[in-house]
């Protein structure tokens, strides 16, 4: 992909454009009554706790060669004086990713979410590098993004296992239910990879440690507030987020989110989604 292309992708909005936006971020709970790879249960525990977790979606030899092809792209980002998290719109720029997108095991969960339709939004890995001391603070990824209604899931796929000791996310449970929660602007002492940060969140619910095995998955909601902390051990932990929204969701205009969005399984009758093609040949980091 050409250096034309890197640069029309999309842009994140300021904390004050963000908080002007008129979005509607309420939880719609999912109405799929007959999911087909999730049990009733699944679905009614999603809606209830925010999340589900645990779900192997990649066998030992598939995850073994989703973490080399992540180690050799990590390797030329740091050639390049890139960080780890640097990773995003990975759709856009490897094959491999695109397919990842794709998975039938993961379509199939989150279809048993959010129904049948659904839009691939956005691919981006998060790697904390063994004794890494960044974190990410307590945030609802819905408070970030320029898209109203609040319909949208997480699939974080764990490249490597994640645990306590090197960092795993965790989460709030049931605190989607309550809508937005406002923030602050995050202090340059939390060493916050993203820059929100909400306090005081055991209020909402009680803690969870989303400790998962390479090749599982755990799905959350827009809504949940979630975080991690530092990777305080000498193993690495990378995950692949995966976003996927429904296809009413809308992009607020001027920040290029819609042209990133795929389309599965769905039609696009107002030609709302860019629907990108699948790679070509994999994006060189320059």
């Amino acid at each position: 992909m050409t250096r034309q292309i890197i640069n029309a992708f999309k842009s994140n909005p300021s904390h004050d454009e963000l908080r002007a936006m008129d979005r509607d971020l309420r939880f719609y709970p999912s109405q799929v009554e007959n999911p087909t790879t999730l049990s009733a249960e699944d679905v009614a525990a999603f809606n209830r706790d925010g999340y589900l977790k645990g779900i192997q979606i990649c066998d030992e030899p598939e995850i073994i060669g989703h973490r080399a092809f992540f180690d050799e792209q990590l390797a030329k980002a740091e050639a390049a004086g890139l960080g780890s998290f640097t990773l995003s719109s990975g759709h856009l720029k490897y094959a491999k990713i695109y397919d990842l997108m794709h998975h039938r095991k993961i379509i199939a969960r989150v279809s048993d979410l959010l129904g049948p339709e659904i839009i691939g939004l956005a691919a981006h890995y998060f790697c904390k590098l063994p004794n890494d001391g960044t974190t990410v603070s307590w945030h609802q990824d819905a408070s970030y993004w320029p898209l109203t209604p609040s319909k949208t899931v997480t699939v974080w796929l764990a490249i490597d296992d994640a645990d306590v000791g090197n960092g795993c996310m965790r989460f709030v449970s049931g605190s989607h239910r309550a809508g937005q929660l406002e923030f602050r602007a995050s202090e340059a002492s939390e060493n916050n990879v993203l820059n929100q940060t909400v306090e005081d969140v055991e209020q909402y619910g009680s803690l969870v440690d989303d400790e998962l095995k390479a090749g599982e998955i755990s799905i959350h909601s827009d809504l949940l507030l979630h975080s991690s902390h530092y990777n305080e051990s000498d193993r690495r932990r990378c995950g692949l987020t995966l976003r996927y929204c429904t296809p009413d969701v809308r992009a607020v205009p001027g920040f290029n989110w819609e042209k990133e969005g795929v389309l599965i399984n769905c039609s696009d009758p107002s030609g709302h989604w860019g629907h990108p093609p699948r790679p070509e040949r994999d994006f060189e980091i320059a």
